[in-house]
């Protein structure tokens, strides 16, 4: 029988290092740079379809106690997988500035309060 509290734990360990990696790839650059850099910004948005699956993958028993947008989480994973030519770089800047750091914080709540790590 499949632990889907480990699976969900892998998950959201992935969840935050695709975090951590976008946070590092980003810091000290300006938006324009981000939009201007082709390879940064594939990178970024690679990260954030890691962070989608993830999310797709946990458990929705966990994920469902804590007040956070996560179908905007899928949505947006499905958007670079399916709408790539569509992405307007300076949006995805707006949610590395103002929701990752939401997500970020969610996740380490889930990994503090609920999986017990």
């Amino acid at each position: 029988m499949k632990d889907h509290h480990k699976d969900s734990s892998v998950r959201l360990q992935h969840i935050l290092k695709a975090i951590e990696h976008i946070e590092q790839f980003t810091t000290g650059v300006s938006e324009e740079s981000f939009v201007k850099d082709t390879i940064l910004s594939s990178a970024v948005l690679f990260q954030f379809s890691v962070i989608g699956e993830a999310v797709t993958y946990t458990d929705p028993a966990i994920l469902e106690k804590y007040d956070y947008p996560w179908y905007k989480v899928r949505a947006f994973r499905n958007m670079i997988a399916h709408e790539y030519f569509n992405i307007r770089l300076s949006s995805v800047w707006r949610i590395i500035l103002q929701d990752l750091p939401g997500l970020k914080a969610t996740v380490q709540a889930i990994m503090e309060n609920s999986l017990h790590l």
